[in-house]
């Protein structure tokens, strides 16, 4: 079976990258969708010359513009079989996809997260705060859920019927811990697959500064914690 599959990716200001991105995607991709999350440059333009459909979200924030996304999709008459999330700095191995999707296919399993494991990650391409606070909140998770993952990583594909049952609300930060602990609620399969990860083109929003890094932990906390009280 061919199986619908479509792309979201949330972009700000990665006008050197998102070319790279979308063109690296495999063809049996039905749908590319780039949201533009405010951007202040060519980001949109080259999403779109590149063969993307362009979104706009002029609210700051990941979870926004994966919102912007998803709204999208659920406005369209044909829904797709599969959701695929990645970002558009060009630090995921886009052509992974047919990896991700594999185990939803073949084996039904509902969401499949892309793991960026330590032998095939570039030098550099994760801070040591990035580290450190997937650690955290993967043993965390462990701890107080069981959970199996170890990563937090934002290449990942998802059953379209279970991303919708998840009811997903986060607009920042916390939109890939807000996933994967609502997976875990809601008792769906789940597996992880090594990737390669690479460093990033441009510099990272999130990681890339203090701030960044300390409210994105927050947040991750938060969830966590938020669902731990909820057992």
């Amino acid at each position: 079976m061919q199986a619908i599959v479509k792309v979201i990716i949330p972009a700000y200001n990665e006008q050197d990258s998102i070319a790279n991105v979308v063109n690296d995607i495999p063809k049996i991709v039905d749908e590319i969708i780039v949201i533009s999350n405010n951007s202040t440059d060519n980001t949109p333009i080259n999403a779109k010359n590149a063969g993307a459909t362009v979104l706009h979200e002029n609210k700051k924030g990941y979870g926004y513009a994966c919102l912007k996304g998803l709204n999208y999709i659920e406005n369209q008459k044909i829904k797709p079989e599969i959701v695929v999330f990645l970002d558009g700095d060009y630090s995921d191995y886009p052509a992974q996809l047919t990896e991700l999707i594999a185990p939803i296919i073949t084996k039904n399993i509902d969401f499949v997260l892309g793991a960026r494991v330590k032998e095939q990650r570039e030098s550099g391409a994760m801070t040591p705060q990035q580290i450190f606070g997937n650690w955290l909140a993967t043993a965390l998770m462990k701890l107080f859920f069981g959970a199996t993952y170890t990563d937090l990583g934002p290449f990942r594909a998802i059953k379209y019927e279970k991303l919708m049952a998840l009811k997903m609300e986060d607009k920042t930060y916390g939109w890939t811990v807000e996933m994967q602990l609502k997976v875990l609620k809601q008792q769906f399969t789940y597996l992880e697959i090594p990737v390669k990860y690479r460093n990033r083109i441009g510099v990272s929003k999130v990681s890339g500064t203090i701030k960044g890094a300390i409210f994105a932990g927050i947040k991750i906390l938060t969830w966590i914690f938020k669902y731990s009280l909820k057992k």
